[in-house]
């Protein structure tokens, strides 16, 4: 167990790192990630209050659809990673990140009281729910059990409430953090340990702590707030243009819009990228070397990958040196190792898309 944003958190179970995230890759998981913040926004201008704070077109959402979007400041900076969804219930449901929550609480809690006092219909609701995440390629076998309907009918980033092994209210949202098949069960926290215990009666179903978690999203290519996104780093930095609604950057109202639109179109200086390695585990804050031997860049996350028995990493370079192919070195115990510009994700995501 180690201490995370106020909370007590599990490393690893009794399976250890390696097996645990193999397992995943090949079976199914089971994470608690109860950590999470998870807010509703009611009212009818509550579309309009999440714009005013992130850069996602949250108004093109469909019923029971959610995007993964960023909250921004001023200065362009990315100030959390969200993923918001449009209910069918007439609500925004919105997970936050743990280590954010408080900050991220305040800032929608300020705007909100802003908005009400221009006489907007807004109103922020926190969720003490817990969270589970079972991933992997056998979860859809494992959830269909506890199911009436149809799990099939929902889509990577779709969402619905629905009953699940008896749990009713339980909202399920197709994503996860992980690369692979996944779903995320908000559940009301008196059950949750009934609901995973029913979940972990499947032989198939193994419970993963962080290291996993992280060892999964770095494989996948996925960033993780505080360590490769914080609120130094840009969407055009970080690679996250795409989470730009098309809409919004017409628009440019959202937070920080003039420093990240003139990014687009001047080009940043850095880059995320992608770096394989040899030689031992590199790992976050060590140097990352150009052809000559200058510094040009800083490792954010990097371990050595279960899946591919190799060293992977991420990091921001000065653009020059961010093609994919690219030949690099990392400075590991002041010893020189090469590397190489990689694209990700590292190991090929399995998300459930429509056929």
């Amino acid at each position: 167990m180690v201490p995370f944003a106020g909370w007590s958190l599990p490393a690893h179970y009794g399976h250890g790192h390696l097996r645990s995230h193999l397992h995943t890759r090949r079976h199914c998981s089971l994470f608690d990630v109860s950590h999470m913040l998870q807010s509703r926004v009611h009212g009818r201008d509550r579309v309009k209050f999440m714009e005013s704070l992130v850069v996602g077109d949250i108004a093109e959402l469909q019923p029971d659809q959610g995007t993964l979007t960023l909250l921004t400041n001023e200065r362009g900076g990315i100030v959390d990673d969200l993923i918001v969804t449009n209910t069918s219930e007439g609500h925004l449901y919105v997970v936050s990140n743990a280590g954010c929550a408080d900050k991220d609480l305040a800032i929608m809690e300020d705007r909100a009281k802003e908005l009400q006092a221009a006489g907007c219909d807004v109103r922020l609701e926190v969720v003490d729910n817990a969270l589970l995440a079972l991933q992997g390629p056998s979860m859809a076998r494992v959830l269909q059990a506890g199911l009436s309907g149809d799990l099939g009918k929902l889509t990577f980033m779709k969402s619905a409430t629905m009953t699940v092994f008896g749990v009713p209210g339980c909202r399920v949202t197709r994503c996860g953090y992980t690369g692979e098949d996944g779903v995320e069960i908000s559940v009301p926290a008196a059950r949750v340990v009934e609901l995973a215990e029913r979940l972990l009666a499947d032989p198939e179903v193994w419970l993963a702590g962080l290291a996993a978690r992280d060892s999964l999203r770095l494989e996948a290519g996925l960033c993780l707030y505080g360590s490769d996104i914080d609120e130094t780093t840009t969407p055009v930095e970080a690679g996250l243009v795409w989470t730009l609604g098309k809409r919004r950057r017409s628009a440019r109202d959202f937070p920080g819009a003039a420093v990240i639109m003139a990014q687009i179109k001047e080009k940043p200086k850095r880059k995320r990228v992608g770096l394989t390695s040899v030689g031992p585990p590199v790992r976050s804050r060590a140097t990352i070397l150009g052809p000559e031997g200058q510094p040009i860049g800083a490792v954010t996350s990097g371990c050595p990958s279960p899946s591919l028995s190799k060293n992977i990493a991420m990091g921001y370079v000065e653009a020059a040196y961010s093609g994919t192919g690219t030949a690099l070195a990392v400075e590991v115990r002041k010893q020189q190792h090469p590397a190489l510009v990689t694209k990700m994700p590292f190991v090929p995501t399995h998300y459930y898309l429509a056929k």
